[in-house]
Parts: C-alpha cells; structure tokens; sequence
C-alpha cells in the first residue's frame, strides 16, 4: 500500500499533462462542492449559539433550559447517523447529501415559526435538522472513498473539515449583526436559504459516478480508478468484521473524545465570554473569532503536512498517530490552562492553540475510515460519528449542569482535556492506518 501511495504521488503532475491545459480536476471539484455543504451545515449548526442569547432573554430560559435548546440538535443528529452510512452506500453519497442539506435548510427557516408556537415546537425544529445534517458526513466519506486517491485523502479530509472553523466564523460573525439590525428570526431565515443556494452548486457541477461528472476529462477517471478501491458489487458491509476490530474501537472512542471538547467549545464559547469576562453578544461574538479561523488555516496545514510525509514514505499508521498526538495532546494542555486565566487576550490565545492543534486530528482519526475500510467509509464514519455525536447530547446538556451548579468553566474544560488525554494513548496502542476490509 504504501509503495502504491508513493507511486500515485509521483504520477500526479502526468496524470494532469494528459488533461486539457486549464483542465481543474473534477474530483477537486466535488471535494470542494463537499466543503461547502458542510460549511452550511455549521453556519445553521452555530447560529443558535449566538442566538440562543436573545432568545433566551425573550423567553426567560435559564441556563440549564439553554443548554436543553443546544443540544436537542444532537438528538435528530445522533439517529442518522447509522442510517446515513447504510443510505449512502445503498442510494450514493450525491444524492443524500441533496436531501441533507436540502432537508436541514428547511428545518433552519422553519426554527423562528417553531419557537413562537412552543418550546416543545422548537425542540422538535431542532431535532429535524439534526436529523438532516447526521446524514452529510457519512455521505461525504462514501463520496471522497469512491473520487479520492490514497494519496490525497488527508487533503480531502481536512479541507472537508475545514469548513467546521469557516463555516463558524461566519455565523460568529454575521449572528449578531443580523440580531442586531433585523432581530434573532433573521439570521434563521438567512442562513437556511444559504442551503439552497448550494444545492444548484452541486446539482449541476457534481455527481455520484465519476462517468457522468459534467466535463470530466478522460484521463482523470483513469487515474482515479488507478489509485481507489475497486465500487463493491454488492453494498453489504462487513459489520462483524468491523465490530470485532480493535483499530474501529478505537477509531470510535477518539471521534467521541474529539467531539466532546469541540462540540462544548461550539457551544458554549460564546457563553464562556460573556460569563467569565463580562463580554456582550457582538464582543463574545469577535472574541471567538480569531481561534476558528486559526483552526481552519491550521486544519489545512495539517493535510499538507500528512500527505506530505505519505509521499516522502512514511506509513500511514506513523502519520496518522503523529497527527493524532499532536492534536490531542496539544488540545488537551490548552485546555487545562484556559481554565485557569482572567484575561481576554490571553484566553483567546490559549483558545487558538487547542482549536488549531486539536484540528490535526482531521489528519489523524478524521482520515483513518478512508485508511482502513475505503469501500465502506461512509458506514464507518456513521458508526463513528453516532459515538461522536454523543458528546453533542451529553456534553452540551452536562456543561449546562456545571455552569448552573458551579459556575466552574475550570471543571469543563479539564474534562474536555482529560478525554483529549485518554483518547492519545488509545489511540496510539490500537489505532492501524492499514486497510483491514477490501
């Protein structure tokens, strides 16, 4: 395997001569359509975030009742997750991806209409669009395992990725100035019909097979057909083999750790400005900027510097644990210092180096269902991320306990970073960048 990533690597610049002059290849062109759909799954993912401060002083929601709001999202998400893996290998990853965003659009616009009804109407808008986002990544993966060659995964994966920090830059940025000049229900209405915008993007740039993308030349199906995984003839995934593997387990385990201090960062950011250091909805809001967009340029990096070291010949498995302890261990000691200071400037520098050094882990677990199971990515990644979204219904629910009982952002923080801690060493024991089922 490793000679063949070497191999691809070196007949990249061939493939591309072969191409007509100006030629983008089209695989790009999906992973980039990709990118943007989960861009606009984390600019209606994150909005709520800012938003739930307005919300909840109309209402008179406490703490505990906002964190109820945060996380009921992670319901919906959590179901389809299994579910959208089982649907992108026996539907294809193109066309649910359509639905998803599609589906999760609707739910975004529907949210102001729900909260007017009733808390319960809300609740249920939330968990709808959870149930259209869970879909997107494991469709994604069965995508990327189909289009993308070893070689270019872990730019894939993280370029992906990266639209999680971009795409929450974005509501940071553009929540509270809708708040502000047209009111909370804005920025719902807004964001949703974002969704559609991309869904014209997709549906007429991009494709399931790679034999009907628009434009595609010749010579790129033949490279990437050179260097992917064979499509299976049948859509069954071997689940009793996946289930008895030591590498999976500890795949699943590390997408939880990972996702219980982002998703309590996601979430709770805003909230860690404006309690600790008095700050209101627009200075929280540009307090949090500066650490996503570290996390997206260095998610980025993190690719390059991975592909980078598959090319120069090293092993997958080598670079997918040094990714991973960068991240986690790097993460985890931010972490445990942020709780400890009473500066803005300085929390925001601490705050930078947990997001940008824990988004090397898109390069480490973040790639690894591409490594081990290409053919059944998108299973894997909904076996994965149902564990991953726990954190989301958990974690965002039980930082709202603390804060009401205690008030200790301390405390959240170092449990965020010890998980970071446990998850390293799991990793680094059981984790294989080999393939173990094509």
């Amino acid at each position: 395997m490793l000679e063949r990533a070497v191999r691809a690597g070196a007949d990249a610049g061939s493939a591309l001569e072969r191409a007509p002059a100006g030629y983008w290849p089209r695989r790009w062109l999906l992973v980039t359509g990709c990118f943007l759909a989960i861009f606009v799954c984390y600019i209606d993912r994150v909005n709520i975030s800012y938003a739930i401060l307005p919300m909840a002083k109309e209402h008179g929601w406490d703490t505990v009742t906002q964190g109820w709001v945060l996380s009921s999202f992670f319901v919906g998400y959590l179901v389809t997750q299994l579910l959208g893996g089982w649907c992108a290998a026996h539907v294809g990853g193109h066309a649910l991806l359509s639905f998803g965003v599609l589906w999760w659009s609707l739910f975004t616009i529907m949210t102001p209409l729900a909260a007017s009804v009733s808390f319960g109407a809300l609740i249920a808008a939330r968990v709808g669009m959870g149930l259209g986002e869970g879909v997107a990544f494991p469709a994604i993966y069965q995508l990327f395992g189909r289009w993308v060659p070893l070689h270019e995964r872990s730019r894939a994966a993280t370029l992906n990725g990266s639209g999680i920090p971009l795409g929450t830059v974005a509501a940071t940025l553009l929540t509270p100035w809708l708040v502000d000049s047209f009111g909370w229900p804005s920025v719902f209405y807004a964001f949703g019909a974002v969704g559609l915008v991309w869904y014209a993007f997709w549906h007429f740039t991009t494709s399931e097979r790679l034999e009907d993308a628009p434009g595609i030349d010749p010579s790129e199906i033949d490279y990437i057909r050179a260097r992917t995984a064979p499509a299976a003839t049948t859509p069954a995934v071997p689940w009793g083999r996946i289930l008895r593997s030591a590498a999976v387990w500890a795949l699943v385990l590390n997408h939880f750790c990972a996702n219980w201090g982002f998703y309590v960062i996601l979430s709770w950011l805003p909230r860690y400005f404006a309690d600790v250091h008095g700050l209101d909805l627009k200075g929280a809001g540009y307090a949090s900027v500066l650490p996503w967009l570290v996390m997206f340029a260095m998610t980025n990096v993190g690719g390059q510097l991975a592909d980078g070291l598959l090319s120069c010949g090293r092993s997958v498995t080598f670079v997918r644990k040094l990714m991973q302890s960068i991240a986690f261990f790097g993460a985890a000691g931010a972490l445990l210092a942020i709780g400890q200071v009473h500066t803005v400037p300085l929390a925001i520098g601490l705050m930078c180096v947990a997001l940008g050094l824990g988004s090397f882990a898109l390069a480490g677990f973040g790639s690894n269902h591409l490594d081990i199971a290409p053919r059944y990515a998108g299973a894997l990644m909904g076996l994965s991320n149902t564990a991953g979204t726990l954190p989301g219904v958990i974690g965002v629910a039980v930082t709202g306990y603390i804060l009401e009982a205690s008030g200790s952002w301390a405390l959240v923080f170092g449990i965020a970073a010890g998980l970071y801690v446990f998850g390293a060493i799991v990793w680094l024991i059981f984790a294989t960048g080999e393939n173990l089922f094509d």
